[in-house]
């Protein structure tokens, strides 16, 4: 069966929507440029979001003091030995807010990235807080000549979760980023966390209606991970009654019941999340990686014959 985005594969995925993009594998590789967090430094507030522990996704060569180019480079050569098919590379802004700084230091920032003629193009991680129409004017005009997507870390669509892990902005706030990225030309993608304190399976799967109406090209999902060092770990010390983690077979089951619903134009680049096993304090699935866990969602969808957007109903009919 060929599905609505073009391949045989029950999911609209990531790799899938490159290859048809550029025509082969191309790999994202993370950097470091230094940025920090309004939600950190006082504008917003102190002490980031309850979750929030950077170290615990990256990767060993992505140090702020190297600069931008330098760690392109060493990433570059860490991808070739593990991902060998990989001819062009999107450099990936993962930090922190990496549009979190005046015009002028950004246009630098992106030049070095993009000089590397092996730079396919820039993924951009930041908080819907963090742009304005300068910027995304900017970026919009990066996207006529190479890929740009800016990832917006929306985390949950419902404001009483944003306020509890101090978030720092409501989802008004994300939803005006996304569509204002969007009405540009720009790609964009959206970070969300699946197991938040308070929320419930009917209310993740009743998100997926909501990311709906988001002008959203991508978008990656994490379960609950409690690191060491987070104002969430201290919480979940004294407050365990407050969390609940799925089994992993659990986890699967629900993320089928999401993936049905979402839209099929969707790109779903993620669907759970995996750190080195020192940063984690609370329950994990142990060591599996990325790559098991989409093989035993692909087999799931297969076994129940789920697809993405089997549950979708298109607004106008």
């Amino acid at each position: 069966m060929i599905y609505p985005w073009g391949d045989e594969r029950p999911f609209n995925s990531y790799s899938g929507y490159f290859r048809r993009m550029f025509g082969g594998r191309v790999q994202k590789l993370a950097v470091n440029a230094g940025f920090t967090c309004p939600n950190r430094d006082g504008r917003v507030g102190t002490g980031g979001c309850t979750f929030c522990n950077n170290e615990a996704f990256t990767p060993s060569y992505c140090v702020p003091s190297k600069s931008v180019a330098q760690q392109i480079e060493e990433g570059i050569g860490f991808h070739r030995n593990r991902y060998r098919s990989a001819e062009r590379y999107l450099v990936y802004f993962q930090s922190f807010s990496n549009t979190y700084a005046p015009l002028e230091h950004l246009q630098e920032i992106y030049a070095q990235a993009l000089a590397n003629p092996l730079v396919a193009g820039i993924v951009v991680g930041t908080r819907p807080d963090c742009v304005d129409d300068r910027v995304l004017d900017y970026f919009a005009g990066l996207g006529e000549r190479c890929y740009v997507a800016i990832e917006y870390g929306i985390e949950s669509c419902y404001d009483d979760t944003l306020r509890r892990i101090n978030r720092g902005h409501d989802f008004e706030c994300a939803r005006r980023a996304v569509e204002a990225t969007a009405s540009r030309g720009i790609h964009v993608g959206a970070h969300f966390i699946l197991g938040l304190p308070g929320e419930t399976d009917d209310m993740l799967t009743r998100e997926a209606d909501i990311i709906n109406s988001l002008p959203l090209t991508t978008v990656k999902f994490h379960q609950l991970q409690i690191f060491n060092g987070t104002p969430m770990a201290d919480e979940w010390r004294e407050h365990p009654e407050h969390f609940r983690f799925w089994t992993l077979d659990e986890y699967l089951e629900l993320f089928t019941g999401i993936l049905q619903r979402l839209r099929p134009d969707i790109v779903v680049e993620r669907f759970a999340g995996e750190a080195p096993p020192r940063f984690h304090c609370g329950p994990t699935w142990g060591l599996i990686r990325n790559e098991q866990l989409l093989a035993m969602l692909e087999k799931r969808l297969r076994d129940k014959g789920a697809y993405q957007s089997q549950l979708w109903k298109c607004p106008n009919g």
